[in-house]
């Protein structure tokens, strides 16, 4: 019964990995593309260039910090409204609902929209300057990485509020009862009785929200273009250039693996949290 999940993952997942670690390992480029079984191996070469010659590393840390940034941020705005959101009010099911809407739409329509909202003399710098701060450009310059973590702060804590609302509806209500019984204040019941059923979902959540934050393309493509800034170099954006703009696959493949390599520590972090490594 195992049998077709298992060769659905070799096809898609362990089929993709090994190609990508073979293209790794060749010069391969617009020249050899069409041949490239017969493209010269280079060997580690690949890996070489790209941790010496290329902004690998650079968008390494772009990616990770901008990514645990935006964790950080969708921890306590998620928990915040899974909790007003779970005691029963009238139009509760509304409310839910639209809490929902960031991070159903499409990543497109956010970074089309916030390109509109931050565009020189836009919404955003109306609203700085109404403040009396100065007024600058949020689509280039250092400026570019604070608004890439508030496009995807604001995208992605939705997810974090529903997988702790989903484990705030798994607490016995025998343990409310107990705890109003005995007098608990509010902080002692979230810290002590609450917490522990939401370590589960809010670690899951939290995962999820990183490796979206890493591997997302598609809302710096849409709020910077190519080439970006280099404040928001990310990694997929880094890749898709090396590949489709300068043709040089076996780099990009192995800018790929290196990205795998990211990913692959907060999963772990993840498994190690739940105790199911």
């Amino acid at each position: 019964m195992l049998a077709p999940g298992g060769l659905l993952l070799v096809l898609v997942v362990g089929v993709p990995l090994v190609v990508a670690g073979q293209i790794s390992l060749l010069d391969l480029d617009q020249y050899t593309f069409r041949q490239w079984l017969d493209a010269p191996f280079v060997g580690l070469d690949n890996y070489v260039e790209a941790v010496r010659d290329s902004a690998l590393p650079h968008a390494i840390w772009v990616s990770a910090a901008y990514a645990f940034l935006v964790t950080l941020i969708t921890l306590p705005v998620g928990l915040a409204a899974a909790l007003a959101a779970h005691d029963r009010f009238a139009g509760r099911g509304l409310v839910r609902s639209v809490l929902l809407i960031p991070y159903v739409l499409p990543a497109f329509v956010v970074g089309t929209v916030w390109r509109i909202i931050l565009q020189p003399d836009g919404v955003a710098d109306s609203a700085v300057g109404r403040l009396g701060l100065d007024a600058g450009l949020w689509l280039n310059g250092p400026r570019s990485f604070w608004a890439l973590v508030i496009v995807q702060a604001w995208t992605a804590w939705p997810l974090l509020y529903l997988l702790a609302l989903a484990g705030l509806q798994t607490v016995d209500p025998e343990v409310h009862e107990a705890a109003a019984i005995d007098g608990a204040g509010w902080w002692v019941k979230l810290r002590r009785l609450i917490f522990p059923y939401l370590r589960g979902p809010i670690a899951l959540g939290l995962v999820i929200t990183f490796l979206h934050s890493v591997n997302n393309f598609t809302l710096p493509f849409v709020l910077f273009g190519v080439p970006s800034p280099r404040d928001v170099e990310v990694l997929p954006v880094l890749t898709y250039v090396e590949s489709f703009q300068n043709f040089q696959f076996g780099l990009s493949a192995a800018m790929a693996v290196f990205s795998l390599a990211v990913v692959a520590v907060p999963i772990v972090a993840y498994l190690r949290a739940v105790r199911l490594t």
